[in-house]
């Protein structure tokens, strides 16, 4: 399993890279949703790489922690972090400022990336 969620990961980051380069040969709802969704998606799934033996409802909730205790920090604004942000990995990790919108991008991450989980785990079994 663990290797199939490193494959998870691989998989979102190209597509949330792909979404912020393409995003103008992507519908304006898709192109301005991608990026968040697919963050959280690939958190996720991260937890799941590293704790794999730990219940579904631990990566669920430790996603949600993370996506949301880094937007709320994008509240904290100081030079040495705001520095930080200014770099493409720092941007990308950290974000850029406080949106609540991002909050219901990253809950739906979060129960995408849950879904796909179950429905791939009970396909794994049936067979």
């Amino acid at each position: 399993m663990r290797i199939a969620y490193f494959i998870a990961v691989f998989i979102t980051i190209l597509l949330g890279l792909a979404s912020r380069k393409y995003s103008h040969l992507l519908l304006v709802f898709i192109a301005q949703n991608a990026g968040d969704i697919l963050w959280s998606m690939m958190v996720y799934f991260g937890f799941r790489f590293l704790l794999v033996r730990k219940s579904l409802f631990t990566a669920i909730w430790l996603s949600f922690l993370l996506s949301f205790g880094i937007e709320f920090s994008q509240l904290y604004q100081e030079d040495w972090i705001n520095q930080i942000r200014d770099t493409l990995l720092g941007a990308l990790i950290l974000g850029k400022g406080f949106l609540p919108v991002d909050l219901i991008r990253y809950t739906a991450g979060i129960l995408v990336a849950t879904i796909l989980d179950k429905v791939t785990f009970m396909l794994i079994l049936r067979r």
